[in-house]
């Protein structure tokens, strides 16, 4: 016994209107309207009542609409598939290439969200050079300001100069006795609102500090031949590293005006001593003074 009768297709119907086109494949008039705006089906001929008529090639086109569609294909790629072709060969071909694409796109995005997550964030954001040297710290030891700073570096200065700046945060993970200090002098800083005045000699105090502290941090920075270990791991890539100084070169203007600094009077006037204390060179050229 069959388990459908066998019988003829009943005669299709020269052209139909949208809501018996809509009903047929599967869908609604509106969503039809739209792959009209859309350019994903052409608007066909309309009645002596000002209709549109659908006829059995529009027929066709709408149901393989609707099963790329069901498939999980996104009508602006079904519509790519379509531009052009002569057939729905081609215009499967044509789609599946496009969908090729997309994969060994979110294949490199889904290798990117996996680092990110094995080194961890904020440090997964940071490249892997940068992150590279940090990752052996102790859990805890970095601040979330610490790499805030190092992402922040990164886009200006570019990796090298982020890399370099992590030498800065390792030694103040490894010393106890800097972080304390930088701890201090950071909880002095934030005290320099717009309540003080850039001219009270507070700032100049706390700048010699900061000055001293920098200068201690720079000599355990040398004692643990950091610097030097940055060197022969960049010496191993020159090429690379090359092309990551020229990006930087290019962008780092436009970074820094970007970025939004909010400093009291206050604090740019305290900004500006560091910087004198630290890079002390008189204008006549004299010896640099000492903090």
């Amino acid at each position: 016994m069959e388990r459908f009768p066998r019988m003829p297709l009943p005669a299709i119907p020269r052209r139909v209107k949208i809501g018996d086109a809509a009903a047929f494949a599967g869908t609604t008039p509106r969503a039809i309207r739209h792959y009209h705006a859309i350019g994903l089906l052409a608007e066909p001929e309309r009645g002596s009542d000002n209709r549109r008529r659908y006829g059995y090639d529009d027929m066709i086109r709408l149901l393989w609409i609707r099963k790329m569609a069901d498939a999980g294909v996104s009508l602006d790629d079904i519509r790519a598939g379509f531009e052009g072709a002569t057939g729905i060969e081609q215009s499967l071909a044509r789609l599946e290439e496009t969908l090729a694409s997309k994969a060994a796109a979110i294949a490199a995005q889904q290798a990117a969200v996996h680092r990110l997550r094995e080194a961890g964030s904020p440090l997964g954001l940071l490249s892997p050079l940068v992150s590279g040297r940090l990752h052996d710290l102790p859990p805890g030891s970095l601040r979330q300001a610490d790499l805030d700073t190092l992402l922040v570096t990164e886009r200006v200065f570019g990796p090298q100069g982020a890399a370099t700046q992590a030498n800065r945060f390792i030694a103040l993970a490894t010393h106890p006795e800097l972080r304390a200090e930088e701890d201090r002098l950071a909880e002095a800083e934030e005290a320099l609102d717009d309540t003080m005045s850039p001219d009270d000699p507070g700032i100049d105090d706390l700048a010699a500090r900061r000055c001293a502290h920098e200068t201690a941090l720079g000599a355990a920075i040398d004692r643990s031949g950091l610097d030097e270990a940055l060197d022969d791991l960049l010496d191993q890539d020159d090429e690379h590293a090359g092309e990551e100084e020229g990006e930087a070169r290019t962008s780092v203007v436009e970074a820094i005006g970007k970025m939004p600094y909010d400093f009291s009077p206050a604090r740019v006037r305290y900004e500006e001593r560091v910087i004198e204390l630290l890079h002390p060179a008189d204008q006549d050229g004299d010896t640099p003074r000492t903090c």
